[in-house]
């Protein structure tokens, strides 16, 4: 295994920008998630590091090895694409075992490592069947097996899961995360879905617009989103954010908007330094922060019931103010809640997060920041 390093790389397509000068470093057997939206950069970053496209500007490393202008053949590096890109005409035994061949193994090593692998994944059973012949989730585990079959010092994903169902992806994402925990395989996954790189990452780059705007292991940016681009993008549903006025007083933050009571914040440095000459901020709640009000609330939030949906084990309840700003609370409940008309929401003061007016996130007094 080995370490991925860019340093102020930039692949420019024309006059468009697809990645604009890019540090980054992913450990020796780390599973690094590259994680956007569409056309954010994420796949030219992954086809980059495989020797599909050639940096504008910038270097490349795997491990010690400037790998810029390397061919892809002799970077020793495994690929899984989203579509699986197996031969037709080979069965599950030849395809996995086609890496191999191409670096002139015998039929016998060969075949016997195919099946070595086969067996790993549960589908040594199929290895005399055509890829025609077998399900989406077999596909997929037949593509990672021929990644798997040679050992490679980087092992890249490109949206793998996003071509199965609903069960089988979360079948794939369990196996995955198994898969890494047991071979300690240095990986990076692309992949717009926040969920799948929760689970799978043990740091998430999120990028928008070319750039890396955090990089931090999943539950730091869960509890910790540097931007409120970060901050709407991952979570499910995603953060709520209310543009409020805020003053400082008396050592503490006073929130403002219409239909928000809100409790002081201790004030931190930077707090303090945003607020100067700007009373602008963004105040950020996840779901799963919020409740239905109890009377007597300090930190509460009103406006006219927008929809009551019952996902079984949760329930999600939407307010939208006069505005239009939605609010949405995710309650762990399997019961039916009885709302109509005005709904006042309440929430704790740790969990409140605060952006400047540049997005950028502000840490509190209770953060060691």
């Amino acid at each position: 295994m080995a370490s991925v390093r860019f340093d102020g790389v930039t692949k420019k397509f024309g006059d468009f920008t697809a990645v604009s000068d890019l540090d980054l470093e992913m450990g020796d057997g780390e599973f690094t998630c590259l994680l956007g939206p569409s056309g954010c950069g994420k796949t030219t970053t992954l086809r980059m590091i495989a020797g599909l496209e050639t940096p504008t500007s910038g270097r490349v490393h795997i491990g010690e090895r400037d790998v810029t202008f390397m061919h892809p053949k002799d970077r020793n590096i495994s690929m899984v694409f989203q579509d699986y890109a197996l031969y037709p005409h080979m069965n599950l035994a030849d395809n996995i075992a086609y890496p191999l061949k191409v670096r002139g193994e015998n039929e016998a090593k060969r075949h016997a490592r195919a099946r070595e692998v086969a067996d790993v994944l549960k589908i040594g059973q199929l290895l005399e069947r055509m890829p025609s012949q077998i399900s989406g989730g077999q596909q997929q585990r037949t593509s990672l097996a021929r990644a798997l079959v040679y050992p490679s010092d980087v092992y890249l994903f490109d949206e793998p899961l996003s071509n199965l169902d609903a069960k089988l992806r979360l079948e794939a994402r369990g196996f995955l995360n198994h898969l890494q925990r047991d071979l300690g395989m240095t990986a990076v996954y692309v992949t717009h879905d926040q969920a799948e790189a929760m689970a799978l990452a043990t740091r998430i780059a999120v990028m928008d617009a070319g750039k890396v705007v955090q990089y931090a292991p999943p539950l730091e940016i869960y509890r910790r989103p540097a931007t409120t681009f970060v901050a709407n993008f991952v979570g499910n549903p995603p953060m709520n954010l209310l543009p409020v006025d805020a003053t400082i007083a008396d050592g503490a933050v006073h929130l403002k908007a219409e239909g928000l009571s809100a409790a002081p914040l201790p004030v931190s440095r930077a707090a303090a330094r945003a607020l100067q000459g700007n009373g602008k901020l963004t105040l950020g709640v996840r779901p799963e922060h919020l409740a239905v009000a109890e009377s007597g609330e300090r930190n509460m939030i009103s406006g006219q019931l927008f929809a009551n949906e019952n996902m079984g084990p949760e329930t999600l309840v939407t307010l939208e103010r006069e505005d239009a700003v939605r609010f949405t609370a995710r309650i762990f409940t399997d019961d039916s809640l009885a709302l109509d008309g005005k709904v006042t929401l309440g929430f704790a003061s740790e969990h409140v997060h605060l952006f400047d007016s540049n997005g950028t996130r502000l840490p509190l007094d209770r953060e060691q920041a």
